[in-house]
């Protein structure tokens, strides 16, 4: 049986152990405050509107507004329905919701207080909403499984689309044939591992490698044009700014200087933070993404940490730059903490795995903004990852809702995905494209469960 094909029958109920359920309510605590403080926010929308509400510029009901409207159609039309389709939590169900009520908060007292509730309302009752869901006529949380196919081998893609956009057709068309052929050759050798691992990694390594040499020639025509230009002969231009005069410093170089002192004056919650974070994800309760939440759903916590391992180089620069340039940092750090956690032998290791990670990536902001800085294409690169990853999701997911429309409901199902998806295209997107098919396929569930109790649809065996 292919693969992906496995996957319905490893999904789990959101049922957790005491253990497992006060983990996540002192994480959603932790995060709530943590947002509070406007030291670090999951939502990157927000973080740079963060700047203007530390200097007291932007007050608090703004700033909720703000935080409000980026993030509610992640919560309730993606994060929601993935959790309640995999048994996995993930960071738009838990984090999203605490960034606005940390920033919502009008006493500091009060924030990990509404964060805790918010993970209590999860553990505790999304468990409830599962159950009574699959003992519903027309089951559309076990149809919403369909969607892991889809999702997980087209995600595997996003470097070829990387490629294409930033060096060319031809570069695009090597990589694809690259990454087809290293899927063939795993499903073949090894068929019981995520065939879309080895491909990733051999399309990020060529994405990189090709901005690296980008970077490399154009450094090199660079110096020997200075040569050229020192070389006897050569016309010299003569100063125009007296000798004595010292250059003016560059604001942004100070206002990132500033932020970056911000952050690691506030170290030992971002070690507390990255200490919680990874103690979490170690108990396999949680994927960092819609594709490991299928990953970690099935347990392959190798294969899911390959994933998040390659995803992290497309935010990194995003994440690094907005954390310089507002003073708040990303609440899951640059995501290395993901693969770092599914790996993680124990609860304890993980969790000091996770305070060192994200002490060293607070301590290591500044050099990696100049590191960025010198390397231009690689920091394209970062920026083309993301937006394939973007465009890659929106497909997949749309594939995957319309898979699990037909599951539950075969034509009919699909008219209502499909025009609830096309409605909300027409209608200027009011729920993202991310969100768009999940929130489609719960909401034409609930129409055909319906349409059942008034016997106007039957449900299709199987």
């Amino acid at each position: 049986m292919p693969y992906a094909l496995s996957y319905a029958a490893a999904a789990d109920k959101l049922d957790f152990s005491v253990p497992q359920a006060l983990t996540v309510v002192a994480v959603c605590a932790l995060t709530a405050l943590i947002s509070n403080m406007a030291l670090a926010v999951f939502n990157d929308g927000v973080r740079p509107f963060l700047l203007d509400f530390i200097r007291g510029n932007t007050n608090r009901g703004e700033m909720t507004a703000v935080s409000f409207g980026l993030s509610a159609g992640f919560v309730f039309g993606l994060g929601a329905p993935m959790a309640l389709s995999t048994g996995v939590l993930n960071p738009w169900l838990l984090f999203l919701p605490t960034d606005i009520l940390g920033i919502f908060a009008p006493r500091r007292w009060a924030a990990p207080i509404l964060g805790g509730a918010w993970g209590a309302l999860v553990v505790f009752g999304l468990s409830g909403a599962n159950n009574a869901a699959h003992d519903l006529p027309v089951d559309f949380l076990t149809a919403m499984q369909e969607m892991a196919t889809p999702i997980l081998f087209m995600f595997l893609l996003f470097p070829v689309i990387a490629i294409a956009t930033q060096f060319g057709r031809v570069h695009g068309l090597v990589s694809f044939a690259v990454e087809v052929a290293f899927v063939v050759l795993s499903m073949k050798m090894w068929p019981d591992q995520f065939p879309g691992a080895l491909a990733m990694a051999a399309g990020v390594l060529m994405l990189l490698g090709f901005a690296l040499a980008k970077d490399v020639r154009e450094r090199r025509t660079a110096a020997a044009a200075a040569e050229r230009a020192d070389a006897p002969g050569a016309a010299t231009i003569p100063p125009q700014t007296p000798v004595d005069e010292k250059p003016a410093a560059d604001p942004v170089a100070s206002l990132f200087g500033a932020n970056a002192e911000r952050l690691r004056r506030h170290l030992p919650w971002f070690a507390l933070l990255g200490a919680a974070l990874a103690a979490m994800v170690n108990l396999h309760i949680f994927g960092g993404g819609e594709a490991t939440s299928f990953l970690v759903a099935k347990g392959d916590y190798g294969e899911a940490a390959q994933v998040d391992f390659y995803r992290a180089f497309g935010f990194l620069p995003l994440i690094a730059t907005t954390a310089l340039a507002s003073g708040a940092y990303q609440v899951v750090g640059f995501t290395f903490i993901y693969p770092l956690a599914y790996l993680a032998p124990n609860v304890v290791v993980a969790a000091l795995g996770g305070a060192v990670l994200l002490t060293v990536e607070i301590l290591a902001l500044s050099y990696i903004g100049k590191g960025l800085a010198m390397l231009p294409s690689i920091r394209d690169a970062s920026d083309h990852l993301r937006d394939a990853i973007g465009k890659t999701l929106e497909i997949a997911i749309l594939f995957g809702a319309i898979a699990a429309a037909a599951k539950m409901g075969g034509g009919l199902g699909i008219a209502l995905v499909g025009g609830l998806y096309l409605l909300n295209e027409s209608l200027g997107r009011p729920v993202v494209r991310l969100a768009a098919g999940p929130a489609a396929v719960v909401v034409a569930g609930i129409a055909l469960n319906v349409l059942h109790w008034l016997d106007l649809f039957t449900p299709l065996k199987g």
